[in-house]
This record gives C-alpha cells, sequence and structure tokens, in this order.
C-alpha cells in the first residue's frame, strides 16, 4: 500500500508539473510560423464600455484589455489566430501608445487593471489566439534627467551619459552604430544595459512577465539602438519568439540581428513593397530584394512581414488604389515570412504620419462586410488551410508590372499595374504543375487555367491578384 500511495503521489506530481507546463508554455519561434498576426494598438482598438468617444489622436482615447476581448469574434473572423498588442507597463504622461515607460512593475491602468490583462490573455487562448506583448528595454518616458519617478531606474548611473553625442545627446546619425546605442532616441533617456542592475532588472522583469501574464511571443521596440549581447540575454529570458524593430532599410544591417533575437521586421522587405505597390517601382526590385534576403538572413521564415505599422503613414494615405493595396496586402500574407496586419487595414483606413496612422477603431463600427475585410479574411483562410508555411516561396516570373512565385501548389500572381490597367497576360513556363493540372483562382472560382504544353497563361485585369491552387 506505501508502494502505491508512493506511485500515485508520484503520477500526480508529474501531472502537476505538466499541467503547469502546459498553461505556461509560451511558444518558440518554430511553433509562430503558423500564425498570422494582427497588430492593434490597445487605447485604439475598443473601449471597455462599448462607447465610442471622440478622440484625439495625440492622447488617450480610452481603449481597454477587456474591449479587446468582447471584440475577439471580429479579429478572428478574418482568420487571425495571433495579437500584438501595446506594451503593457505604467507609462509616463500621455504615453497612450505604451512606447514611455515609467514602471516595470505596474500595468497601464488606462488599459485596465492585473486581472483585465489575465482575462484578456485567457479570453484569447480560449479561442486559440495567441498574445504576443510588446516591450522596450532601450528607454523609459521622457522625463528629461530627473529620474526620481522611474520604477527601478530612479538613479543617473542606470542611464548613459552623454560623452560622445551630439550636443542635445540626440542620435543624430543612424550609421554611427556607437552613437546610435550611446545617445538619446527622440530625447528619451537611454538605459545603460551594461550597468549589471540595468540588465538583471530588465532580463528578470521580462521573463516573469511573460510567465505571469501567460504571454505567447514578445516583440522588441529599438533594438539598434541596444549592444546585440544584451538582446541574447532577453530572448533567453523571454522563453518565447521574439520578433525585435529594426527599422532601416539595409538588408546587411538588419539581417545582423537575427540571432541575437529569433526574428526581426522585415523592415527592408517593407520599403521595397512600399515603392514597388504604391510608386509603381519595378517588380524586378522584389526579385532581388528577395535573393539578397536569402543571402543575409539566417532564418527568412520567422521574419514579420508587414506593409502597415503604427510607425509609418497608412499605405492608403499616399495610394488610393485599392488593387494596389490588395496586391500589396497579398504578398505580405502569402510570401514566405510571419504576416503581420496592422488594424483598420479591414476598414480601409488611410491615416498619414503618426499620430493620423493610429485611429480609433471603433469609428468604424466593426464592419464584417467592408471589401478588406472580405478580402483578408479569403487570404488568410486559405493561407492556413494549405499550410504554406511548410514550403518555400519560389519565384516563378518577374518584369516591370508581374511577379509571381509558388508556395508548394499555391501560384500567386501579382501586378502593380492598378485598377487602371486594362489587361496584362504572361505565359508560365517554369512551375510545379504537370500537363493536365486545372488551377482555378481563389477570388473567381470559376477562372480556372489548365496546364498545356509545359505551359499556362495567368491574365490579371484592372490590377488584380490572383492566387491559383489545383482543382
Amino acid at each position: 500500500n506505501r508502494a502505491l500511495s508512493t506511485t500515485i503521489t508520484m503520477r500526480r506530481v508529474a501531472l502537476a508539473a505538466l499541467w503547469v507546463a502546459c498553461v505556461f508554455a509560451a511558444h518558440n519561434a518554430t511553433e509562430w510560423r503558423s500564425r498570422t498576426i494582427y497588430q492593434l494598438l490597445t487605447d485604439r482598438f475598443a473601449t471597455g464600455d462599448g462607447s465610442s468617444p471622440s478622440c484625439d489622436l495625440s492622447n488617450y482615447c480610452g481603449g481597454k484589455w477587456s474591449g479587446i476581448a468582447k471584440h475577439l469574434d471580429y479579429i478572428k473572423g478574418m482568420g487571425f489566430d495571433a495579437i500584438w498588442i501595446s506594451p503593457v507597463v505604467k507609462n509616463t504622461n500621455g504615453g497612450y501608445h505604451g512606447y514611455w515607460s515609467q514602471d516595470l512593475y505596474s500595468v497601464n491602468s488606462y488599459f485596465g487593471n492585473e486581472q483585465d490583462l489575465i482575462n484578456f490573455v485567457q479570453a484569447c487562448h480560449n479561442n486559440d489566439i495567441w498574445v504576443m506583448v510588446d516591450i522596450v528595454g532601450n528607454h523609459v518616458g521622457p522625463v528629461n534627467y530627473d529620474y526620481n519617478s522611474i520604477n527601478p531606474f530612479n538613479k543617473a548611473e542606470y542611464y548613459h551619459d552623454c560623452n560622445g553625442c551630439p550636443s542635445n545627446c540626440q542620435i543624430q546619425d543612424f550609421t554611427n552604430q556607437p552613437q546610435v546605442e550611446h545617445c538619446r532616441l527622440s530625447g528619451l533617456p537611454d538605459l545603460n544595459q551594461a550597468n549589471s542592475y540595468v540588465a538583471s532588472q530588465l532580463t528578470s522583469w521580462l521573463s516573469s512577465m511573460v510567465k505571469k501574464y501567460n504571454f505567447d511571443g514578445v516583440r522588441v521596440d529599438t533594438v539598434p539602438e541596444v549592444e546585440k549581447s544584451f538582446w541574447s540575454s532577453m530572448q533567453s529570458a523571454a522563453g518565447a519568439y521574439c520578433v525585435g524593430e529594426v527599422y532601416d532599410s539595409r538588408v546587411p544591417y538588419v539581417s545582423g540581428y537575427q540571432g541575437a533575437l529569433d526574428a526581426v521586421l522585415s523592415y527592408p522587405m517593407f520599403f521595397t513593397l512600399r515603392n514597388v505597390f504604391q510608386q509603381h517601382s519595378s517588380m524586378y526590385d522584389i526579385q532581388s530584394q528577395f535573393q539578397s534576403y536569402q543571402d543575409s538572413f539566417k532564418d527568412v521564415s520567422l521574419l514579420g512581414n508587414f506593409i502597415d505599422n503604427h510607425d509609418q503613414a497608412r499605405f492608403l494615405s499616399l495610394q488610393s488604389d485599392y488593387w494596389l493595396y490588395k496586391n500589396a496586402i497579398t504578398y505580405t500574407l502569402m510570401s514566405v515570412g510571419i504576416p503581420i496586419i496592422y488594424y483598420g487595414t479591414e476598414q480601409g483606413y488611410a491615416g498619414g504620419n503618426d499620430p493620423k496612422n493610429r485611429e480609433a477603431l471603433w469609428s468604424s463600427g466593426y464592419k464584417t462586410s467592408s471589401d478588406l475585410y472580405s478580402f483578408i479574411q479569403k487570404v488568410v483562410d486559405y493561407r492556413k488551410s494549405a499550410q504554406i508555411w511548410n514550403y518555400n516561396q519560389v519565384q516563378r516570373y518577374a518584369d516591370d508590372t508581374f511577379y509571381a512565385f509558388t508556395r508548394g501548389e499555391t501560384f500567386v500572381a501579382l501586378t502593380n499595374g492598378g485598377s487602371n490597367q486594362a489587361s496584362l497576360s504572361r505565359t508560365i513556363t517554369y512551375h510545379p504543375y504537370t500537363n493536365g493540372t486545372v488551377l482555378c483562382d481563389l477570388f473567381w472560382p470559376d477562372d480556372c487555367i489548365t496546364v498545356s504544353g509545359g505551359k499556362f497563361v495567368v491574365t490579371l485585369l484592372h490590377g488584380e491578384c490572383k492566387i491559383f491552387f489545383p482543382r
């Protein structure tokens, strides 16, 4: 009986350990490949009481974690299975965006309390939606040189001095790496991660926060402004997929940070896509940029793809053609990498530079019948059903106005011609299909073509994009 009792006790301990592991199992980079991320600003997505207040975009507008939880069907309806939220810590005055940390160990009360955050994450998990939290390890809020209100970094010794910096202590030359890492970004006090107290506080805070709130992944702000070795420590502390912001167009520079972190946001390709689809630059630019990615990045499949975010004027603010936008969105969702769609894209928001690109979503009424909502829904659903993350991206055709690639048996055809482009046809001879294969378009199921003589013809009308798959 004593042996039986011991065995039962050991099994209970093992089951309890397994339960803890499951409950607090943040997800690694490999697991994140299959996810499609919806990025939102917590303050701008939904109020807690369902109201729709007017909004001064330069300050808090009233968004809550509880408000997001009430609209998960809206997000899930587009097929998204991950949400990137704003930083959650208490901010200095006016920090509606979350990037002006004041107290690492308190949540931002404008968004709710700790239990509200726990409930929100749990509601997401109940809907098979993962939560990516945004963090800042480079700086704190704009307190000039009076650090008394900053917790736990309330002493000058925790910050970089201004030795070697321009007269105003701000970064002016972003090609000067010592200046980028040592001086202030936009006047914000720059933490010194070489200080052992600063480094240990940041890593322990991140580790405990991910576990406490059961976050699934981490987005890391202002990565180049901190020495790479520190990010390796933060990656280990997170115990989850981390994707960092390296706001730069230089592929060798940006790719240098993959390794310290699991991945980075795909900024170089973002700039290329904006040029191609907004400005009608040659689609050969995608070809050359994609090749650069293959040559430079350790793992392109882990990068965060995007065409809009909170730091860039929205695509539609500079180019109103919806077909050009749909082509750009399709590349973002279907190309290799982990796609990120910025909230409001589905409603055709067209705000300009920050803060105009940070509109309140409640003004849209959360319509699920909008053209772009339906478009995104269709592409995301197909991405998931075809599990395209399991297949490499292979270019099949490129010229100035047409670009095509495959992921497995899926054929994606894009153009930068726009809705005024009458008709464009290309004969595809480099492809994975056998003669007799019938390929049908996702958007127009009756639009089917047959592979014959080792080739097939793709026709795009009025700037449309197409996603073909075997019938």
